[in-house]
């Protein structure tokens, strides 16, 4: 197959940055630099930088219920990293992280382009949470919530208003949100704008994959529908400046 199809099979990258990879130079296959368009095998030695790569000819969509604790990196220096905490047989990542204090659902994956396309802002792929928080939820608050607040962080260059989304109360201090932007610790950003404090956040929902009765540190195979579903809607898009939960 193509090489950059074989490194996105692995888990490596997308297809487009497979490419950026071997235009770069970085990529070899036997020991020689690598050159775009060019076909390998199983049986060729393919390495990005030192690391050699080894493919897969099954492709892996994991639900996963991540435990509070948890790192989603692939760091190994970090002792609780999600890649030693799955230890799947498969190589696999993270599309879409969830912060070390946050739970549920993660999609884990070897396919490099649906990594790719879930990553994309552009492509507001919704993301459902239940929050608890540690004050009473207020109207005020559901409201303000809904229609955007401005957030900021002087130390990470951070100054941004929130998309309008969809926030619906579920108990005095609990309350569901559904977003399509990534900014990183939204949702407690968020609430410390307001003068909250999350003292718990799950995420129960990626698109059309729900965490359902998924027990915390369990995985699934997503099913042959979800998995249809997941490829038709994360190949589709709209505009960044239209996203928003409607």
């Amino acid at each position: 197959m193509r090489l950059n199809k074989y490194l996105s099979g692995a888990g490596i990258c997308s297809r487009r940055e497979a490419d950026r990879f071997i235009e770069s130079g970085c990529v070899t296959v036997d020991g020689k630099r690598a050159k775009p368009g060019m076909q390998v095998t199983e049986e060729n030695d393919i390495r990005v930088g030192k690391k050699k790569v080894k493919g897969s000819s099954e492709r892996v969509v994991l639900a996963v219920n991540k435990p509070v604790g948890i790192v989603c990196t692939e760091d190994m220096r970090e002792k609780h990293n999600i890649i030693r905490f799955l230890d799947y047989p498969v190589r696999v990542t993270y599309a879409g992280r969830l912060d070390k204090e946050s739970e549920g659902l993660l999609i884990m994956t070897n396919d490099g382009d649906l990594i790719n396309a879930m990553m994309r802002a552009r492509y507001c792929h919704e993301k459902e949470y239940k929050v608890t928080v540690n004050k009473p939820v207020t109207d005020e608050f559901i409201r303000r919530m809904q229609e955007g607040i401005r957030i900021t962080d002087k130390e990470k260059k951070l100054d941004v208003v929130t998309f309008p989304c969809r926030v619906q109360k579920l108990g005095k201090y609990t309350f569901s949100i559904v977003l399509t932007q990534g900014i990183n610790r939204q949702i407690r950003r968020m609430c410390m704008a307001l003068g909250y404090k999350v003292t718990k956040l799950i995420r129960i929902r990626i698109v059309n994959i729900k965490l359902g009765s998924l027990k915390s540190g369990e995985m699934r195979k997503l099913t042959k529908q979800e998995l249809k579903e997941l490829y038709e809607q994360t190949k589709s898009g709209q505009d960044e400046g239209t996203c928003q939960s409607s």
